[in-house]
This record gives C-alpha cells, sequence and structure tokens, in this order.
C-alpha cells in the first residue's frame, strides 16, 4: 500500500487527525441514516481527489465501518494502484457484463477485492472501456449501488475531473451526496463555481468542498496539532543530570517561589512609647503576682544562709539553756 495513505500508516499525525474530523462532519451531516453513497470528485486532474477518496475510506474502516470503495474513473483509475491490488477484473467489467478474458460474468462478488485495512474492499476500475459515460448511466450502475448499500455502511466513490468529462456530473444524480475536491492556490474559482452548478443542474447534492495542498509552515504544523507538538521534550540523546545538587537548588528555587507568592502578613498599627517601654522595669520587680505590703510586714525575717528564722533559732536556744540548767541543779 501506497505511503500516501497515511490514515493507516501515521493515523497519528496531523493530516490523519484532519480526514477524522472531515469524517465526522460528514457522519454529522447524516443525520437522517441516509447518507450511504458518497462521490469524491474535483475540477481538473491533480487536485488530489483519489487521495482524499483512499484516505476518507480508511478513516471509515478505522472507526468500525464496512466500506466499499469504487474507483469510477474508468479512464484514468489509480486506487488499484494505491491500495496494491489487482487493476483488472473491476468496475467497467461488471457494468459491461464482460471479464477481462471476454466472459460475462454477472456475481458482483468476483469484482471486489479485500485490502490491507480492515472493514475496506475496493472495486478497481477495470479495463479501460470505449464508453465509460454510457455506462454509468446503465440500469447495472443504479442496482450496483443498492446492492453494495445492502450489505456496508457507506460506499464511497472515487469519480473523474468534472471539468473535462461528464462522467462525475452523470454519478452526482444517484449518489446521495458529492464533495468537491479544490487545490490551494491551483484551482480556478470561475472552474469551482461551473461545477456547483453543473452538479445541482442535473439535480445532485454536494455536502461541502475539500480544500487540499495547502501550505503550512513546520512550526505551524506542530502547534495546531497536539500529539505531535516536541517543544516542551528534550532534544534526541540530551543527557539530563539529577544529582543532589541539582535538588537543593530545584528545593530552594521552590521554597523562594513559594516565600514569594505568600501573603506578607500586616504590620500592627505603632503605638507612642509608654515609660515602661522605653524603661523596663529592674529585674527584682519582674514578677507576675504582686506582694501586698502587709504580707511582706507579717513574714518572718530568714537567714540568708540557712534560711532558718532567726527569732525561732533564739527561742530555742533560750529553751536549751533552761533544761541545761534544770538539770544541773538536780545533779547537785
Amino acid at each position: 500500500m501506497k505511503k500516501e495513505v497515511i490514515v493507516q500508516k501515521d493515523p497519528k499525525s496531523p493530516i490523519s487527525e484532519i480526514f477524522k474530523t472531515l469524517r465526522t462532519n460528514i457522519q454529522f451531516m447524516n443525520t437522517n441514516k441516509k447518507l450511504k453513497t458518497l462521490l469524491v470528485t474535483s475540477t481538473t486532474p491533480g487536485e488530489g481527489k483519489s487521495y482524499v477518496a483512499a484516505n476518507l475510506s480508511v478513516t471509515f474502516a478505522q472507526a468500525g465501518k464496512k466500506v466499499i470503495l469504487i474507483d469510477a474513473d474508468m479512464r484514468k483509475g489509480r486506487q488499484y494502484n494505491i491500495f496494491d491490488v489487482s487493476p483488472r477484473p473491476g468496475l467497467s467489467n461488471y457494468l459491461s457484463g464482460v471479464n477481462e478474458n471476454g466472459e460475462e460474468e454477472p456475481d458482483i462478488t468476483r469484482f471486489i477485492q479485500p485490502t490491507e485495512v480492515d472493514n475496506l474492499l475496493i472495486i478497481p476500475a477495470g479495463n479501460i472501456p470505449p464508453n465509460p459515460s454510457e455506462l454509468l448511466v446503465s440500469p447495472q450502475m443504479i442496482q450496483l449501488l443498492e446492492e453494495l448499500k445492502e450489505v456496508c455502511d457507506i460506499v464511497i466513490i472515487d469519480g473523474t475531473p468534472s471539468e473535462l468529462v461528464s462522467d462525475s456530473i452523470i454519478l452526482s444524480r444517484i449518489v446521495d451526496s458529492t464533495i468537491i475536491v479544490a487545490a490551494s492556490k491551483e484551482t480556478k474559482k470561475d472552474s469551482l463555481e461551473r461545477v456547483v452548478k453543473n452538479i445541482q443542474n442535473v439535480g445532485g447534492k454536494i455536502a461541502g468542498v475539500v480544500l487540499n495542498k495547502v501550505e503550512i509552515s513546520a512550526r505551524k504544523y506542530q502547534e495546531t496539532y497536539y500529539y505531535g507538538s516536541t517543544a516542551l521534550m528534550p532534544k534526541k540523546n540530551a543527557k539530563v543530570t539529577r544529582t543532589p545538587k541539582n535538588a537543593e537548588e530545584l528545593k530552594r528555587r521552590a521554597s523562594s517561589s513559594i516565600s514569594q507568592n505568600m501573603p506578607k502578613p500586616e504590620k500592627p498599627e505603632r503605638k507612642e512609647a509608654s515609660y515602661l517601654e522605653t524603661n523596663p522595669l529592674p529585674s527584682f520587680l519582674e514578677k507576675k503576682e504582686e506582694i501586698k505590703p502587709k504580707e511582706i510586714a507579717d513574714k518572718p525575717k530568714l537567714d540568708d544562709q540557712s534560711g532558718i528564722s532567726i527569732d525561732k533559732t533564739n527561742d530555742i536556744l533560750d529553751q536549751i539553756n533552761s533544761y541545761l540548767e534544770q538539770e544541773k541543779k538536780n545533779l547537785n
């Protein structure tokens, strides 16, 4: 399978996300569940209709839908080359009722080929017929679409450029909706307006226009896609050192940042300093409880060294002397 099927090769790329967005928009438009056949066309060759049809088919298949991709460009079809399948038998062989060997082949299952993508089948363009426009308006084409609607969720048709041939204009009448692919700075506005008018004149419905080949810078490419952004990622093979010094530095910076962001305490209003604030009390007066004068007078005096009351000591000495005198008299 070719690299241009980017939604399969690189499903997380920004371009793949754009195709998924396109798929989602189509699903939102399909509110009544009647959109089952979708034609992809362009104004001129080289605008990317086959590229869009292939990637859009893969995105529907990745969403679990059963998809059949039909290459209706029987003049210059290339879907077989994109998905690496056999170019024939294909659509032209089925519509004409003749296979590549010239034998009649009415069974549609013989023209459908599997791909590397799950849920995605493909019908290639087949042999180049002399009358592709007549084959597309035949009853077999209408019958083919009706049969495919019964067995799959959506049929995507890769048509021809609408400015050169009328094949896609014819198909737009029998499909549910049409997408026109335009190339940025290449597609002419007049040509796009003519294609839109021609499709509407035959009764076709247009889902919208896909702008392809939009130029975008590499920086813008990464900024618009959050999966692919590497602005905050370290460079390849870059060494990241985690030493205790770095840890201490990180801790210091974090602490500094926190202290700077913390609200500063409000300073109390300054009052006039009193006498006690400017002249502190002596150390022997710094007591919690106030001592009353009466308590000081009643309290006995203490000796500085022993801490015993002097009056009490004198009384005890007097009693001892009196006892000794009495004992001395008794002995005589």
